[in-house]
């Protein structure tokens, strides 16, 4: 299974850390953020892994190279300008193939990876949901088993973290589109389940919560000499 990476966005909300630095290269305990991303796909046995870049695309290439320092192999989608999360995955699905792939959110930092068994049948997504956090109380979808729906309760929020069949693009109209209402459109079919992960993760939102993820990876050990 592939991995692709959304690495595109703006990072408006980091700023003034992404005025003159993309939101995936920001460091965290001594290394880029997206490298913490590209460690554990190295460790679950990901080989090939599409990242999307625009806002200072040059740096994400120029840092990351080809992948080989990672033992992986980094193919790089550029967009002109961001296409948001539907847009961009669309522009990539030449470099994904036929086959579901894993998505990860490029401003999150979490513990955990689904594997590709988590999507089955006529399903075109799985998704891990984690509990909400204080930004976000409202949460994203509901939980109901192993599915996940729109409305209903529990509600919990969406990890940026899921397995996608390239089918749950079919046919959209090229350009700039959100996922979500895509992934809502599916849920109503009853096509997309999903998990509840408990473990470590943080929305990389803010320079706040970056500098909070900064002081719990260090209180775990996991800070690296740069």
């Amino acid at each position: 299974m592939k991995a692709m990476i959304l690495a595109a966005g703006l990072g408006k909300r980091m700023r003034p850390l992404t005025d003159h630095c993309p939101k995936p290269l920001l460091p965290v305990a001594g290394k880029p953020l997206i490298a913490h991303h590209l460690e554990r796909l190295a460790q679950a046995g990901i080989e090939e892994v599409v990242i999307n870049v625009s806002y200072r695309a040059e740096q994400i290439v120029e840092t990351l190279g080809d992948g080989s320092a990672y033992g992986l192999h980094l193919h790089y989608s550029v967009e002109t300008t961001p296409l948001e999360t539907g847009g961009g995955i669309q522009k990539a699905l030449p470099l994904l193939g036929e086959q579901p792939f894993l998505l990860i959110n490029g401003d999150v930092w979490c513990d955990y990876l689904p594997t590709p068994a988590t999507l089955q049948g006529q399903d075109l997504a799985h998704l891990v949901l984690v509990d909400n956090p204080a930004h976000h109380p409202a949460g994203d979808f509901a939980l109901l088993g192993s599915r996940v729906a729109a409305q209903g309760e529990p509600r919990l929020t969406f990890a940026g973290v899921s397995i996608i069949h390239p089918a749950l693009l079919a046919g959209h109209p090229p350009g700039a589109f959100a996922l979500a209402p895509l992934l809502k459109q599916a849920m109503a079919s009853d096509r997309v389940s999903g998990e509840h992960f408990t473990g470590p993760w943080v929305d990389v939102g803010t320079p706040e919560r970056l500098k909070a993820l900064e002081a719990q990876l260090k209180a775990r050990g996991r800070t690296v000499s740069v």
